[in-house]
């Protein structure tokens, strides 16, 4: 395995209420194309050789749905925000001395594997961050030599630091639509139609 990615820990951070969701069904559960929106997430980071990965949750729900090289990293205190999330996956890629991480959102199925490899592969020593015909999105990568920047609290991740670290762009194939709402599962739904 190359060294870049042997170093990585690869993070899906699942761990959000998704309250702009109007539904009984937590959202990363929604059905798309026969599958739950997560699922899509979790097999593109699966399919990318890293040092390990990594999924983000607050409760049993995902558990099952989890490939099994995914390491599940229950946050306690998810009301804490995404970033509590992340803090929860650096420190437990710093525990195996890991030099960096690469995180992703479980409700963007549309980013493929390729994404994933791009940026993981990126050498850097602040972030990598892929980018959507130009426009910035996730993945983003992370080296641990930054990690003592991020916030603990909040829901602002990684983007909080762009301005302050090495930012490298990371051209990437695929779209980064999130689904937040009922509305966004629709629009995603008629996309993979076409």
């Amino acid at each position: 395995m190359d060294e870049e990615l042997a170093s990585t820990g690869l993070v899906v951070l699942a761990a959000g209420f998704g309250s702009r969701f109007d539904s009984s069904t937590h959202k990363l559960l929604e059905n798309l194309n026969g599958r739950p929106i997560v699922s899509w997430v979790l097999e593109a980071a699966a399919s990318v050789e890293a040092g390990a990965h990594f999924v983000v949750t607050q409760d049993s729900n995902l558990s099952s749905l989890l490939p099994a090289k995914f390491i599940e990293l229950r946050n306690p205190s998810p009301q804490d925000g995404l970033a509590s999330s992340l803090a929860l996956a650096v420190d437990a890629a710093s525990a195996m001395g890991l030099w960096a991480v690469t995180v992703g959102l479980g409700d963007q199925p549309l980013v493929p594997a390729e994404a994933w490899n791009a940026v993981t592969s990126t050498k850097t020593g602040g972030v990598a961050i892929a980018t959507y015909a130009g426009v910035r999105g996730n993945p983003v990568k992370i080296a641990s030599s930054v990690f003592g920047l991020l916030e603990r609290r909040g829901d602002v991740g990684a983007r909080a630091i762009f301005h302050r670290v090495e930012a490298v762009e990371v051209p990437c194939s695929g779209d980064p639509f999130d689904v937040d709402t009922r509305e966004d599962l629709e629009q995603l739904r008629a996309i993979e139609r076409n």
